[in-house]
Formats: structure tokens, sequence, C-alpha cells
């Protein structure tokens, strides 16, 4: 007995998990997970990794918090036939999956392989849960989409001088003398590439220029910030352009031996004098001046490219536009977009296209909504994903997944949007309940994913579903059984420089194998300033599309903000913020003042907001944080049609036109089904 008389306690000492964040995130933080019998009471950015720094983003560190949501879900659910007030019935898994695969079966029979829809995306960036989970669905020959919704169109339009759209590391990013964020708020969506950044400017007085139509967080940060109208960046690349041409700026030398087009390309730059410039740009002459200046005496620089740069119909012209200035610059891929197309990895072999008889079809992902509202799929399995929130033409989207000739199955870690309008929900884990691997598209630091906790409730594994569904299909293929981690030794064979899946196992911190940053995949194996190369009618050199202004007409931006992960974590954080900001000038146009409910509107639908009334953007465009839902409970992705772009089939999210005006009371029945 210790004196006072309280008797001895077994002392249970906290463990520590070395893990890694999959989010769809830039960052892929090194995350150390701190775990009290069973349970995970903290989260830490991990110092082995030299981009996490020992410090997360508030997403990381709510992860904890998120993990033990009343959101979760925790057991199988079929949607109830009696409606009222528990649309959902708890079944037991094997009631669940017979369900499931009946339905499965029956589509195939009666409307073929095609009718099936596999609707997936990085709500969990795992090789194992994402990729391997996708064996079934290569089995069945299944439609899949394209991908485009996220970076598509920037990697085929960067791709058309690069060949292959990566680009420099981010300790190249470290030794430039310039940084340019262009379209990219780094401050928010990579805050760990942005810290990177800071110290490059304090241990080496790199100068920081943020390219953005809104005032960002980025921008207020930076040295530099650069106001051109939403959608005119090729316009100002080709100022900047024509100022290094005319002022000896351009390497010739790198010219020669490493590029093709130039004399198209100067010759276009030429036509865009300063007057020009402005005239669609907004930029002013002494401003494209500066920053052309900045690059011929700061050498190198570094072009960070955001994702949202190419989320607009310009998007692809202006990807590519920005990719191509390093080159004037002599610089080998002087930029980084994301470096996704760097990796060696058999992608086909995970996902198990390579193995399977099936070809299934492929469609654009920005065509969903009319595609499911018109029945084309009579069934449709969602994971890592959140259409009835993310996808564009949301009201068509809703419609589609409420049809009744329409079986949709969501595997989810938490109730979302696209889960209250399925027929069958079931519970996944969460990345800390499962081992996996996931690598970064930014920064080469990769290491194992361990489990920190057994899965809550009744959460089974992606592989887990999927292998059982394909036993109650009769499907008998040995890949479909593969071990996972035997699968993924072969398909990661070649992706790291220093050892491999075994090494991984043993706790190792590997790094990615980059691809030679002097090589190109283009026709000429060079950098082809006017493509040779061509992608749904694209031009050889980029073109600066007609903005087409209007007084009566805005332009909605929308980008991701501090707290949020695409509709993630409104369980911890609560509602993304319910705002739009609106130039003073607009708004005193339409009589809209500080926090006034707003309608913002297009032939699509009505969302309405609180205003914001900020000098952060331009006159002629708005600023909402993606993806909200208004306070009439319609989504913002509502007023976004379902087209995609020429190049590379990416949404226009950032070029959606709207009408915008005050309200005294909230639309009563504006919410898409």
């Amino acid at each position: 007995m210790l004196a006072f008389g309280h008797p001895y306690r077994k002392v249970i000492p906290l463990k520590t998990i070395k893990t890694v964040c999959h989010r769809d995130c830039p960052d892929t933080c090194f995350m150390d997970v701190t775990v009290d019998r069973g349970k995970i009471i903290a989260a830490r950015g991990s110092t082995l990794n030299p981009v996490t720094q020992g410090f997360l983003c508030p997403r990381g560190n709510g992860d904890p918090q998120r993990v033990y949501s009343k959101n979760r879900v925790l057991y199988p659910h079929v949607k109830s036939d009696t409606g009222g007030s528990r649309p959902f019935s708890r079944v037991s898994w094997d009631v669940a999956l017979k369900l499931v695969s009946d339905r499965i079966q029956a589509s195939i029979d009666a409307y073929g392989r095609e009718s099936l829809l596999l609707y997936d995306y990085p709500g969990n960036t795992g090789f194992l849960a994402w990729h391997f989970a996708k064996r079934l669905w290569s089995a069945l020959g299944a439609t899949t989409t394209d991908y485009a919704l996220c970076s598509r169109s920037g990697h085929t339009g960067i791709g058309l001088h690069y060949g292959l759209s990566y680009g420099l590391q981010l300790t190249g990013m470290a030794a430039s003398k310039v940084i340019l964020f262009w379209g990219n708020n780094a401050k928010v969506s990579a805050s760990h590439i942005w810290a990177m950044a800071r110290q490059a400017r304090k241990d080496r007085e790199t100068i920081l220029v943020s390219v953005d139509p809104r005032r960002s967080p980025t921008s207020e940060a930076a040295d530099i910030w650069v106001q051109p109208r939403p959608g005119s960046d090729v316009a100002l690349c080709y100022g900047i352009a024509r100022y290094l041409i005319e002022k000896d700026g351009v390497d010739l030398g790198f010219i020669g031996e490493w590029t093709t087009g130039f004399p198209a390309y100067a010759e276009t730059a030429m036509d865009w004098t300063p007057e020009r410039v402005e005239q669609v740009s907004g930029v002013p002459g002494h401003v494209v001046a500066q920053i052309a200046e900045l690059l011929m005496t700061h050498r190198p620089a570094a072009f960070m490219i955001g994702v949202g740069l190419q989320k607009s119909m310009q998007g692809a012209e202006a990807a590519r536009a920005v990719a191509l200035l390093p080159a004037l610059l002599g610089l080998h891929r002087g930029f980084q977009y994301s470096n996704s197309r760097g990796h060696e990895i058999d992608w086909p072999t995970i996902d198990g296209r390579r193995l399977s008889g099936h070809r299934g079809k492929v469609v654009s992902q920005t065509s969903i909504g009319r595609r499911l509202a018109a029945g084309e799929f009579k069934f449709v399995y969602v994971f890592g994903s959140n259409p009835a929130m993310t996808l564009p033409d949301q009201s068509t989207v809703r419609c589609g997944l409420d049809r009744e000739d329409v079986f949709v199955v969501v595997h989810d870690t938490h109730w979302s949007e696209t889960a209250a309008r399925a027929d069958v929900v079931l519970p996944a884990p969460t990345f800390l309940e499962k081992r996996d691997v996931a690598i970064s598209d930014h920064h080469p630091y990769s290491r194992l994913s361990e489990q920190a906790i057994a899965p809550l409730g009744e959460s089974w594994h992606e592989i887990r579903v999927m292998q059982q569904l394909a036993k109650r299909l009769g499907l008998a293929d040995d890949w479909l059984y593969e071990d996972p981690w035997a699968a993924l030794e072969k398909a990661l064979e070649l992706t790291y420089q220093d050892g491999g899946v075994k090494q991984l196992l043993a706790g190792e911190v590997l790094e990615v194998k980059p691809r030679p940053n002097d090589t190109y995949q283009t026709p000429s194996n060079k950098i082809e300033l006017a493509a040779t190369a061509s992608y749904g009618g694209s031009t050889p050199l980029p073109i600066q599309l007609s903005l087409q202004r209007s007084e009566s007409w805005l332009v909605l931006l929308n980008s991701s903000v501090a707290n949020y992960t695409h509709s993630q974590f409104t369980d911890v954080f609560g509602p993304i913020p319910q705002v739009v900001w609106i130039h003073p000038d607009d708004a005193a146009q339409r009589s809209i003042e500080e926090n006034d409910v707003v309608a913002i509107f297009n032939e699509l639908a009505a969302v309405t907001v609180h205003a914001k009334v900020t000098d952060r953007v331009l006159p002629g465009s708005l600023w909402a944080p993606r993806p909200l839902t208004g306070l009439n409970g319609v989504p913002m992705n509502a007023l976004v049609p379902g087209v995609s772009q020429g190049i590379g089939g990416g949404p226009i999210f950032n070029s959606v036109k709207v009408k915008v005006e005050a309200v005294e009371r909230l639309p009563e029945s504006d919410e898409p089904r």
C-alpha cells in the first residue's frame, strides 16, 4: 500500500503511433498520434519529415475529434420503407451485403456492366483503401469517371509542352531567390509548403509573390501581390514574356538547346503590349515590369501553380502559360503544379485494370449529374467522396441520385449529404483505424501509415467489403483475393530510390525517386513552347479566351478555407462560413450593405448567404468559401453548370456567372432535391 492507504495502480503508458495523414492535400504530413488505452487523445506533426516540420494544420489537429464524431457511420444501414423521422434502419453486414450484391447482379443482367457506376475520389488517399479496393469494379467492368474534377486540366495543359507535368522538388523551391504563388493560396491549402517559403525568406531573403485576383491570406503575407482579373492569366504571362524578350532577359542558350517553338511564342508575346495587357488583366504596365525585372535579377525563380488556377474555363490555358515562363529564364521545369505524374507507380496493377478482362466505360466527371438524371446508371457505388456536395450541377446530381430506379450504395466514415440519399450506407474506418501507404504529390518523403486504433463500431475496411462482395458475386479470379501488401510491393517496385514496401513495413522513412527534370516526354523530347501535340482542339500556344465582362453579371470565385478539406470537418468546426465577398462598388450599385442576406443566383439555382463588403476582391467578381451550403439549404455548387473545359475535361468552378441582390426574407422552397 502507498502512504495514505491508496492501493497501487498499474500505470498503462501512452502509446505513440507513427502514421501519415491521408487527406487530399499537398502536404501529406507525418503524424504522431497519442493513444491512451485504445483511444486517440492527441495528434501532432512529426519531425521526421522535413516538410511536416513538427506541426499540423487545423484539420490534422482536429482529426482525433473527427474520429469520435457523433456523425460517424458505425453500422450498416438501409433506407427505411416507412420513411418518417427514421429514414434508415440498422441491419447486419450479411443483410447489407446480400442486398448490395443482388442489386449489382440484377443491374448487370438487365442493363449490362455499363449500368454500374463506381464513383470514388481521394477522401482517403491510401493506396490500399482507395486504389486496391477498386479491383472488384475493374473485374466487373463498371463505368468509372475520368477523375477530372480536381487537377486534370492543368496536368493536360502543362503536358502539351512538357510531356509529363511534374516539376521542381520542394528543395528547389526553398533554394529559389523568388517564389511566385500563382493562383495558389498556400498559406491555407499547403501550410507546410508556405512555412518552407517563409523560412527561405528569412534565411536567404527570398522574395515571395502572390498572383491572385483575391487578396487571400497568402496575398496578405507575401512581399508583392499582383491582382489580375479572374481568367486573365494568359495575358499577364505574355506581358511578362514580352518584357523579358525586349530587355534581353531570356536565356537564349537554354532556349536553343532545350526548347522548340520559340519564334512562334515570341511573335505572339510581342503582340501583348503593356496597354493591351492592362486592358485585359487590369494589371498596370509598371507592375508587369516589376515582376519581370524581379525574375531577371533574382534567379532562380520557382513558380508554384495552384490547382484552383485551372478550375475555370480558361484554366488549362492559364496553367500552361504560367508553366512556360520558367523556360524563358533557363530553368528545367522551374514550376510545381503537382508531381504525381513524376512517380513510377504501377497503378493498373494496384487497381486491377491490368488484370481484368473487362474494360469499363470512362465518362466525364463533370457530366455525372445529367447522366444520373437521365437514368444512365442503375447502380451507383460511392466511396471516398461526397458527390452530392462537390460535383457541379448539384440540382441535377441530387435529382439523379434520388431516382427510384437508381440504387445508391455509400461506404463512408461519416454521414454525408450523399449518404443521406443512399439506399444502403456501409461504415468505413478512418485512416487512423487502418494500415496503409500514401505518397505526396508535392514532396518525396514516405513512411508507413500505421493503424492507431481498432475500427470503431462495425466499420469494415474497403478491401474486406470488396472481397466479400466478390465472393457473393461468384468471382473467382485469384487477383481479387491477393494479399494487398504483396500486390503493393510489386506495384511500388520502382517507386523509391532507397528501398521498398519491406522497408516501409520495417518503419523506415523512404524517399520517392524523382524523374529527371531535364527529360521531356514530348514528340521532340524538348520543352515545346509551341506544342506539336494536341488535346481537344487545343492550339500550339496558350490563348487568352475572351472574358466577356458585364455590369449585371459577376464572376463567382471559390476556394477552400483553413478548417475544411472539401466538405469534411463540418462536424468538428461547424458549417463552412455562409458568406460572399463583394466589392464596395458592386455592393453600392445593388444597395447591399455589410452582413445583408443576399441571393446569389443564375439560371440554375439561387443560394442565400451573408454579404461581406470588402475591397479584397475586384469589381465584377465575388468570392465564397468552397463548398458551402447556403442559408436556404442550397449548395453553392448548384450554381455551377456541368460544363467541361476543352483541354483535360476539368470543371469551371471559377468561371461561374451570377447575379446578386439583397433579399428581405429567405426563399422557402429553393433547395434542390
